[in-house]
């Protein structure tokens, strides 16, 4: 019986620090929006260069994707750092496993950006075509389906990983528990 009870109670002590880690390091992440711009901006550019070349001539220089005539500058919105943040939010405020954490953002990250760089190709293709289109997708894509790719990418990675708890909700509801248990 006392065995159990030490281990409850350093599980009882565990889980209020990771909670309070886990928010600490989101506090940090804030000011990592730069650093996330700076790695991701080349990959990007670089990346949608690479599949512009299997149909145009193409060049890349720094932010620039340089086609016959046209000239894009891919900037921080087009490469959607803030994306990439609001998915690292969702996930560190929630209570997981670190193994399911870190494996769901292996899985999440990616294909944020496999769909970041699709977006950013046809919105390519359509500017290099001189598609009456283009305009229109653009808007479409900046408005709305922007934000729907990372809500379908969190609630997709919450079913595959069968992530059952809601982020901050679920920290405040353990929260309001474990006070009302110590009153």
């Amino acid at each position: 019986m006392k065995k159990r009870r030490i281990n409850k109670s350093r599980k009882d002590i565990k889980k209020p620090l990771f909670l309070l880690i886990r928010y600490i390091v989101l506090l940090g992440l804030m000011f990592t929006l730069p650093l996330i711009y700076k790695i991701l901006t080349p990959l990007t550019v670089y990346s949608t260069g690479f599949l512009l070349k299997l149909f145009y001539q193409v060049s890349v220089s720094k932010d620039m994707i340089i086609l016959p005539n046209i000239l894009i500058q891919i900037i921080p919105a087009c490469v959607a750092g803030s994306a990439y943040l609001l998915l690292l939010i969702l996930n560190l405020t929630l209570p997981m496993k670190p193994k399911i954490r870190f494996y769901s953002l292996l899985f999440s990250i990616p294909v944020l950006f496999i769909v970041n760089v699709l977006r950013i190709f046809v919105l390519s293709v359509l500017l290099a075509e001189n598609s009456q289109f283009f305009d229109f997708t653009h808007k479409i894509f900046w408005y709305i389906l922007s934000t729907v790719f990372v809500i379908a990418i969190w609630f997709f990675t919450a079913y595959l990983f069968k992530i059952k708890e809601i982020p901050i909700y679920s920290d405040i509801k353990y929260l309001i528990s474990n006070i009302k248990k110590r009153n």
